[in-house]
């Protein structure tokens, strides 16, 4: 039977996958009420977890060092109770292999080399090699759903990865090509790095001390 977190929980968590995040956008993500999110923030920036900041026309909250700790030990807490230890290091080392991949497609998508450059920036003017990436995108999606799919089984606030992905990548097949690797938007890049930090989060790894990273 899959877990549902409470809603400090979804909340704070939202709050540290996404980096920055105002209340309309935490309540979308996490499907709590929007009225709850906004009790919940608050009350949280006087705990010391959150704080709210402000940059470039963009504003919102984000996890403070208190705030990241509270999150961590909640996290321990639900894996534990959940007894879902075992699912999501399935699942990360699934992740783990994919990555590359995506990574690989979302560098290609910014960079085409030519014979003087092999750094030169994509201009998209070949529409073969965009449509290599998306398609690669598209299989990477799939894949991404299977997976998360497994997850949301024991731990429901995995749910909603996939349809994440897809709706980003049909906004660039559909010509909005910031959508696969742009930044300020729920890119398919953005996604995926969210759901990489959920898992490292989750488990209690620190980002870059993952098996093979240096």
């Amino acid at each position: 039977m899959t877990h549902a977190s409470s809603p400090d929980l979804l909340v704070l968590h939202a709050v540290r996958v996404t980096g920055v995040a105002n209340d309309t956008a935490v309540a979308r993500r996490t499907g709590v009420d929007h009225d709850t999110v906004c009790e919940l923030l608050p009350d949280f920036e006087a705990y010391g977890w959150v704080t709210h900041v402000a940059f470039g026309g963009t504003s919102g909250w984000t996890l403070t060092e208190r705030g990241r700790d509270e999150d961590t030990r909640k996290l321990a807490e639900e894996l534990k109770e959940a007894g879902a230890r075992a699912a999501v290091e399935q699942a990360h080392k699934a992740f783990e292999i994919l990555n590359g991949r995506l990574v690989r497609a979302c560098t290609d998508w910014q960079l085409r080399p030519t014979e003087s450059d092999r750094l030169a920036s994509n201009d998209h003017s070949d529409p073969a090699w965009d449509a290599r990436v998306l398609n690669e995108l598209e299989v990477l999606g799939g894949e991404l759903t299977q997976l998360v799919g497994g997850l949301a089984d024991v731990l429901a606030r995995f749910g909603g990865y996939g349809e994440r992905f897809s709706a980003a990548l049909a906004r660039a097949r559909a010509g909005e090509g910031q959508w696969v690797a742009g930044v300020g938007v729920p890119s398919c890049h953005a996604v995926w790095m969210e759901l990489h930090e959920d898992l490292l989060s989750t488990l209690g790894i620190p980002r870059g001390a993952e098996p093979g990273t240096r």
